[in-house]
Formats: structure tokens, C-alpha cells, sequence
């Protein structure tokens, strides 16, 4: 059975097989940790997180995808995500070169079917308030989400 609902838009238009391929990898690694992730979040900042995921113990992190080393130069934005999350990602793949990460971010190394983490994240946790905050805009807008899979007018409402 095909989705009748149209996903919001991943990555934009530039390179997106391949930052598809990088988000699908990030996310099947993610859930191989039990973490829960979602894609293009919304935050209260008007910008959108690639992934964001919540884990077992509540713990948030956000995963920013870059799919060439172009991407990552021209992108800066990430920067501010680390107001929203207690751990701050890039997920890339094989021929990314790793060295121009920052070092306090941490690094996942994907393709379209899983990856690894080749270096953890330095832990900046949130405090309780934007905790809350985040953790509600991430149950309300997965639901939502879930919720326009059934109904064309919350689908319109949201796309």
C-alpha cells in the first residue's frame, strides 16, 4: 500500500536522494538504540531539525544531515539547535571528510540502511523548561503527523 499523504519536504531539493539515503541510515541507526526520531521538526526558532530523537531515558538529541562538504560550509545553523537538544549530531556518509566536524558535535557515519557512530556527542543538558518545551513539540507534531495519514484535513491543515 502506497502513503497517500505527502511527507514534508526533506533537505529541500538540493542533493535529495542523497540526504535521504543519510537521514533514512541516521534514523534505522537511531532506532537500533531505541531511540524514537522524527524528521524536519519544527523548532521555535523557525528553523527545522533534519532529525530529532528522544531515547530511552529522555535524553534529546538532534542529528543535522549533510550530504556534501558544500552543504556544511554554506549550512551554519546547526549552531542554534543546541538550544534544543542535550546532544548535537551530524550524520554523513562514507566520503564526507569527518575532519571538518566540530569536535564537540558527534559524528554518525551512515548510508541509506544503518551507520555507527564514530564519535560521541558532548552532552550540554537542557534544563527542565526547554526539556518540556521540546518534548512537546516533538510528541504534538509526530502526532499530528500520524494523525494526517487518516484525515486529508488535518493533512491540509499541516502541509
Amino acid at each position: 500500500m502506497t502513503n497517500p499523504v505527502p511527507l514534508p519536504p526533506l533537505f529541500g531539493q538540493n542533493n535529495f536522494e542523497p540526504a535521504r539515503n543519510i537521514c533514512r541510515g541516521a534514523i534505522r541507526l537511531l532506532h537500533s538504540m531505541g531511540y524514537a526520531a522524527t524528521v524536519e521538526l519544527p523548532l521555535p526558532s523557525g528553523r527545522r531539525a533534519d532529525i530529532a530523537a528522544v531515547g530511552p531515558s529522555g535524553e534529546i538529541w538532534i542529528v543535522e544531515v549533510k550530504s556534501c562538504l558544500n552543504d556544511f560550509r554554506t549550512d551554519q545553523k546547526w549552531e542554534a539547535y543546541r538550544a534544543h537538544c542535550d546532544r548535537l549530531f551530524f550524520a554523513v556518509d562514507c566520503d564526507f571528510p569527518h575532519e571538518v566536524i566540530p569536535r564537540d558535535a558527534g559524528l554518525m557515519v551512515v548510508d541509506g540502511y544503518g551507520g555507527a557512530i564514530l564519535r560521541e556527542a558532548i552532552a550540554h543538558p537542557l534544563v527542565a523548561a526547554a526539556r518540556k518545551a521540546v518534548m512537546l513539540r516533538i510528541a504534538r507534531i509526530s502526532s499530528s503527523r500520524l494523525s494526517a495519514i487518516n484525515d486529508p484535513k488535518i493533512q491540509a491543515e499541516l502541509f
